[in-house]
């Protein structure tokens, strides 16, 4: 790596080198560091929706209603996280994504806390506001430092597997309520349920510690020294690790460093160069966020309203379903390396889709049980939460390296307000109705959006396995310092400016 003061440009290999590092303990720091944050997020989630019926008997501390936790309360959680995601996405791209991912995780843990000590409605809606600020926040700080530090031929399977550990919190809250509500007092247990999400967020915390900075931001925004001495103590310790010299990394791009990158030239590149890639991180996020608002923030109440299972038992058959999502990424994240982007994100929305499509109908025949329900909610999800996941890595790797955090930000707020928000308030009011035409209904809003979303990433979806990040999209502040940038569908490889597809 070398720089020019002058003109404050800087050439250098870093990214190359990420990208052809072997697997190592310090990848594994990486994927425990960062990617359990979605064990809190599956964790909320669950908790909140399980302990719907409690939260609402005479007793519970709180004058709520079963719907207003399902519906305004929920809808409160995700505006909450999409205000977080634009805001502290913001700052991850001017500030750096380590600062960011710990300040996130830290608000989460105070406002869990909380949570858990509401003492009146209003206090348990602004803390659930705030707890989805600190997760929203998460997913844009989290989803640009894994991106950057993974390489490249490992990068979907293990986006797609973090993200997917969302569904190891839903199964941990499903099992945790079940013995807090039945075991303790009305006004206890569901205190206790908030309380433990914040001890294991203290935990989290403290290994997060150790996760660097990304090389990649650091070469960008004037820290190139910093970058390339972060780059050579990792390669030490491979070497270390492996007793194997590696190889050469000969693949070098210019970089004009920059302190920040303006709104402007932000919405600029994400809608004016890129539409089709802006049109396919839309669809992805809206399709997802509704066939997911359709079943799982309405799961206790379909099961209690249709099934007759009591309030402290909906716990154990949310944990079957969260063993469903938890493997589809878990089993079918390599084939999104291997098999391809396109083929396996379209296949996973729209199978996903005709298999919820098909359970409606199922479900409106009458010949559904509580158990037989869940069964079909589980194959239904496993191929949605690999699909979801997916979303999340799409637009984490397809725009350029200053408005990732930002990208990842704009597109999981616009896509979880349309069906974050006005999902749980639309399903909640229609499973609420206790009719079955109703949430029959529900499903069939959730599984078109969901096929729509398959149906464009056909049309549009980018071919980004085993591709450098600056590769699929040129830096900025590459074009910066005479990088040629890409159009269209076409890319260029930062070092040559050669086209490659």
């Amino acid at each position: 790596m070398s720089t020019d003061a002058a003109s404050g440009t800087v050439r250098t290999n870093v990214p190359a080198r990420l990208d052809r590092l072997p697997w190592s303990r310090w990848h594994w720091m990486i994927v425990i560091g960062l990617g359990t944050v979605w064990i809190l997020d599956g964790l909320e989630v669950t908790i909140v929706g399980n302990l719907s019926g409690k939260l609402a008997e005479p007793g519970s501390g709180l004058d709520i209603t079963q719907s207003q936790v399902t519906g305004l309360a929920a809808a409160l959680y995700v505006a909450g996280a999409c205000t977080g995601a634009l805001l502290f996405g913001w700052l991850t791209d001017r500030f750096g994504r380590k600062k960011l991912f710990l300040l996130t995780l830290g608000l989460y843990l105070v406002a869990t806390a909380l949570t858990a000590l509401s003492f009146d409605t209003w206090w348990f809606f602004l803390f659930r506001f705030l707890t989805g600020m600190g997760i929203g926040g998460e997913y844009a700080a989290i989803n640009s430092a894994i991106d950057e530090l993974i390489p490249a031929r490992h990068r979907g399977r293990i986006d797609i597997i973090i993200n997917g550990t969302f569904w190891l919190g839903a199964a941990l809250g499903a099992l945790l309520t079940v013995p807090l509500l039945n075991g303790l007092p009305t006004n206890l247990g569901w205190r206790v349920a908030f309380g433990l999400g914040a001890v294991l967020g203290v935990v989290i915390l403290l290994v997060r510690r150790h996760v660097p900075e990304s090389p990649r931001w650091l070469f960008i925004h004037g820290h190139a020294d910093e970058a390339n001495q972060l780059v050579d103590s990792v390669e030490a310790e491979v070497r270390r690790e492996t007793g194997k010299d590696l190889a050469e990394a000969d693949n070098y791009i210019e970089i004009r460093q920059r302190r920040s990158t303006n709104f402007l030239e932000i919405a600029r590149t994400l809608f004016r160069r890129y539409p089709k890639r802006a049109t396919l991180g839309f669809a992805l996020f809206i399709g997802q966020a509704f066939l997911y608002n359709a079943i799982t923030f309405g799961f206790a109440q379909i099961l209690e309203t249709f099934f007759d299972v009591p309030p402290g038992n909906s716990g154990y058959y949310f944990a079957v379903i969260a063993v469903g999502n938890l493997l589809g990424p878990l089993l079918l994240g390599r084939l999104f390396d291997t098999v391809g982007r396109v083929p396996m994100i379209a296949g996973s929305y729209i199978g996903s889709g005709v298999l919820l499509l098909g359970t409606a109908w199922l479900f409106h025949s009458g010949v559904l049980s509580a158990v037989t329900m869940t069964a079909c909610w589980c194959v239904v999800l496993f191929f949605a939460s690999a699909g979801a996941s997916a979303a999340y890595l799409t637009v984490s790797e397809i725009f350029p390296m200053e408005t990732r955090a930002m990208a990842i930000a704009f597109f999981y707020a616009i896509g979880t307000a349309a069906g974050g928000i006005t999902g749980p308030l639309l399903f909640a009011k229609l499973v609420g109705s206790g009719e079955v035409g109703q949430t029959v209904l529900a499903f069939v809003i959730g599984a078109t959006i969901m096929i729509i979303g398959g149906l464009v990433e056909l049309a549009l979806g980018v071919k980004a396995e085993g591709r450098s990040l600056e590769d699929l999209a040129t830096p900025l502040s590459a074009e910066h310092a005479g990088v040629p940038s890409q159009r269209g569908g076409e890319t260029t490889t930062p070092a040559t400016g050669a086209t490659t597809g």
